[in-house]
């Protein structure tokens, strides 16, 4: 299978630079297993759309103000983009310069403090800050929020509350799990008065999300690693659900990350935290859940293999082809499509 098997040309205008002015007033394509038409419908008609006892399941992480600058000893200006927190002070960060620094120089930060270079991991590189306290709190007062590459603009004070959910609790991802940006406080009462239960998982959306496929050959593309728990409880909601005969609806494709990496290999849902590498593509059997929410992804992107392999490939070109014609709004702060599973043979 080919990166290129993947691609599909966007019209420019169509990636949503801005969020809409109310969360619930994006837009959902609605797509059935099978043959059925396609649904031109909003975010709002969610509700209608899943029944009493379904589980809809979230990713509850929060955002990081994970960008920086800052300077190089030589005089040279660095970018930081924060990947991971680590203990000590530490982080795993893209570096964005012109020529890569030196293992133990420094890197003066234009909000104060410095970052030292401990050495390189890979694509990212080890720095530990030296910032007066602890670097998590440092990041909430002196970072910039890490838009997407896609959206063309520096952020401005709507993206701190609009480019994170309005559950988001454990800090650590350096991007929003953008399917859970649709849903504000009137949605989910209203899904509640409808009978459909919520849950959470968490899953630190890394720098990685954003890099591209680089090779054409699929089966040599190594996934980045990302840190994730799936609870006791959470697992408890599934198994319930499922027992009672409800059905089981990921928000976002973090979320089928999340809930596929815990499958044992009888694809029973296990608790467990730690990394995962998990690459899904059409092959890949998806057990943990029946309908997928997502946002539209780049062409040639892991995500869009990813629900490629839910839904159908031709079915989902079929989707996105529908959607261009439509106008919807395609990726972080774009419109949604809710994907119900393909039979399975």
């Amino acid at each position: 299978m080919k990166k290129s098997d993947f691609h599909y040309d966007l019209p420019p205008e169509l990636i949503a630079q801005a969020p809409l002015p109310r969360r619930s007033a994006s837009r959902l394509l609605l797509v059935p297993p099978g043959d059925a038409a396609f649904r031109d419908l909003g975010i709002a008609d969610l509700p209608d759309l899943l029944q009493p006892g379904d589980l809809l399941v979230f990713n509850d992480t929060r955002v990081i103000p994970a960008r920086l600058h800052g300077q190089k000893e030589t005089g040279g200006r660095v970018e930081v983009l924060v990947e991971r927190l680590l203990p000590g002070n530490q982080a795993r960060a893209q570096l964005g310069v012109s020529k890569p620094p030196k293992p133990g120089s420094t890197i003066a930060l234009d909000a104060g403090g410095q970052a030292v270079v401990l050495g390189r991991e890979g694509e990212f590189w080890r720095l530990r800050f030296e910032v007066g306290g602890p670097l998590e709190d440092w990041l909430q007062q002196a970072g910039e929020l890490p838009l997407p590459p896609y959206i063309h603009r520096q952020p401005g004070p709507e993206d701190a509350e609009r480019y994170q959910t309005v559950f988001a609790r454990e800090t650590g991802a350096v991007a929003a799990p953008t399917a859970g940006l649709h849903f504000d406080d009137a949605l989910l009462d209203a899904l509640r008065e409808r009978g459909i239960a919520t849950g959470h998982v968490t899953l630190h959306v890394g720098a990685g999300t954003f890099q591209p496929v680089r090779v054409d050959d699929l089966s040599e593309h190594r996934m980045h690693s990302e840190w994730l728990n799936v609870d006791a409880r959470l697992v408890e909601q599934v198994h319930r659900t499922r027992a009672a005969g409800g059905r089981v609806v990921a928000v976002g494709t973090t979320v089928v990350r999340a809930l596929e990496s815990a499958m044992d290999e009888d694809g029973v849902l296990r608790p467990f935290a730690g990394e995962t590498r998990i690459f899904i593509l059409p092959g890949y059997r998806i057990r943990s859940v029946d309908a997928l929410l997502t946002n539209f992804h780049l062409p040639e992107s892991t995500l869009l293999m990813m629900v490629s392999a839910f839904a159908g490939k031709q079915r989902m070109f079929a989707a996105y082809e529908h959607a261009i014609g439509e106008r919807y709004r395609f990726f972080s702060y774009g419109d949604a499509m809710l994907l119900w599973a393909r039979a399975q043979p």
